[in-house]
């Protein structure tokens, strides 16, 4: 089972990948992880890579196609993968294609979770972090049931991004970057979008059901 999980900042596209990894043991594949791994090993791509970024320079097509195609012929990658952050265009997406063919494998399904700027915004913008231990409250949604961490009793804070101008921003960019790209999967006949203003255990059992319905 390949997959490729999408969605916009704050649809809690990270949680749902988690869940689908744990649910069908497969690995879930990050552009930043597949970056990291290639420097790590000292791959030709890896050192090439590398030097991108430490210029703070954008990695080329080039480098980051080649390190897509290490990193999913490896042998975990044999019973399937989920890809989160790539492919971002269109050419990345026909070079995954070309990937994929190379390997015997074709993309199963594009999952994209779907949920609307304002929905979107809101949650950003409620969202309180603790300084201690990292957990994730929402002033409406999950608030604490104090003005402190439930679960260490550490302060709260807002990141500075969680505003509402911010997050507006990051919006544009990913709606102009991915339309293309839903476009494209939705030609080929393996695009699913699924509602992300559901409950995280909703959205999940809705996600499983797409993938069982393919397996069986």
């Amino acid at each position: 089972m390949q997959l490729l999980l999408m969605g916009p900042p704050g649809a809690g596209k990270g949680t749902q990948a988690v869940k689908l990894t744990e649910k069908f043991k497969i690995p879930q594949i990050s552009t930043g992880d597949m970056f990291r791994a290639a420097v790590s090993e000292g791959t030709e791509l890896g050192k090439k890579a590398k030097a991108c970024m430490d210029a703070g320079t954008l990695v080329p097509d080039e480098v980051t196609v080649g390190i897509v195609r290490e990193r999913l012929a490896k042998d975990d990658c044999k019973g399937g993968f989920i890809l989160d952050g790539f492919p971002r265009t269109v050419k990345q997406a026909e070079a995954l294609e070309k990937i994929l063919d190379d390997l015997n494998m074709t993309l199963t399904k594009v999952l994209n979770i779907h949920v609307p700027a304002e929905d979107l915004i809101a949650r950003a913008v409620g969202r309180r972090i603790c300084k201690n231990c990292g957990a994730t409250y929402h002033v409406k949604f999950n608030p604490p049931k104090a003005d402190a961490c439930d679960k260490c009793g550490g302060e709260l804070y807002q990141r500075a991004d969680d505003n509402e101008e911010t997050m507006k921003k990051r919006l544009s960019v990913y709606e102009e970057s991915t339309r293309p790209l839903i476009d494209y999967y939705k030609k080929v006949g393996v695009y699913v979008e699924i509602d992300g203003r559901q409950p995280i255990e909703n959205v999940t059992e809705e996600l499983v059901n797409v993938l069982s319905s393919v397996e069986s």
